[in-house]
């Protein structure tokens, strides 16, 4: 029995589209900095590349530690008294890019279904924010923190998808088999990657992202009311 439900956030549990919500998180982040000498453009591309550093995270360092690192390299020591800042964009201006996502219904009544069939939740969303971002995306999406076991974010967690690593550190932390599990998301690159520990996995097609435009019908997927279809009897 599937006793354990990792939930991806971004497209899967919030409907967004990915490249209009990085444009009004990039916008307003690069307007709260340019006042502190950051180049607009500068500035995202280094985020960019603390991104991918946190992508290549081989496990010996936090994705927080990852990411400033680099994030010091590109533009000096200047940026550890900047922190502040950056912290204060996400508890204010990110909030306002909740306005280019949607609040889906049905991801709340999936989620309140599940826990009342007292399976655990878990809420594996790629973990390149820090905590305070990903609080904010889950009340975006109508959901509580206290629907899940735990959530993944950049203060907690050593790798990010689409590596394999990253989900068997879910595992770890949940103390689960991959038998028991069930992965939800709406990449077929990041999230359906979990199969290859093990895991089963259901493909959200509601907001679905396939860059490599491969053959989803390999996959059970479709939309809530097929995953819920799909847990029927596992």
């Amino acid at each position: 029995m599937i006793e354990n439900i990792l939930f991806d956030l971004d497209g899967t549990l919030l409907p967004m589209d990915q490249e209009v919500f990085t444009q009004a998180y990039f916008r307003r982040l690069a307007a709260k900095l340019q006042p502190l000498g950051y180049d607009p453009k500068q500035l995202i591309d280094g985020i960019w590349a603390g991104t991918a550093a946190m992508v290549r995270n081989d496990g010996s360092r936090t994705n927080e530690e990852a990411f400033w690192a680099k994030f010091e390299e590109i533009f000096g020591k200047k940026v550890l008294a900047d922190r502040p800042v950056f912290e204060e964009y996400y508890r204010v201006e990110f909030q306002q890019a909740a306005a280019v996502c949607g609040c889906n219904p049905a991801a709340k009544a999936v989620v309140e279904t599940l826990r009342q069939q007292e399976r655990t939740l878990v809420l594996a969303t790629n973990p390149i924010f820090p905590a305070v971002a990903t609080e904010s995306r889950v009340r975006w999406a109508g959901l509580a923190l206290e629907d899940f076991a735990f959530y993944t974010c950049y203060e907690n967690s050593r790798h990010c998808k689409p590596n394999p690593a990253y989900y068997r550190d879910v595992l770890d932390r949940l103390g689960a088999s991959p038998d028991r599990c069930l992965m939800v998301g709406n990449d077929v690159e990041e999230d359906m990657v979990a199969r290859e520990l093990g895991i089963d996995v259901f493909l959200l097609t509601d907001c679905l992202i396939n860059k490599k435009q491969r053959d989803i019908a390999v996959y059970p997927h479709g939309g809530f009311p097929d995953l819920l279809d799909y847990l029927t009897e596992r």
